[in-house]
């Protein structure tokens, strides 16, 4: 089994980062996100291969809702 997940960058209005990690946190797992950079409200969205099917569609449904846009990944990755 592959432990690595899967990740996309994303940015979207600061004031809709909090209710973005709570519609995933009702997702129980599905999808995890990470603030990278809160002034920029570029986030970080990662899940397992083996829910991909699933959370990209997840993904995409919320980039409807939301506004997000797909962002290039930052030439550093803060630790977690």
């Amino acid at each position: 089994m592959d432990k690595v997940f899967q990740r996309g960058y994303y940015q979207l209005g600061k004031d809709k980062i909090a209710l973005l990690r709570f519609l995933l946190e009702s997702y129980d797992g599905l999808v995890f996100l990470r603030t990278i950079d809160n002034r920029l409200a570029l986030v970080e969205l990662s899940w397992p291969p083996s829910r991909a099917v699933d959370a990209l569609a997840l993904i995409a449904a919320l980039e409807q809702e939301l506004g997000m846009q797909t962002a290039p990944a930052p030439a550093v990755v803060p630790p977690i």
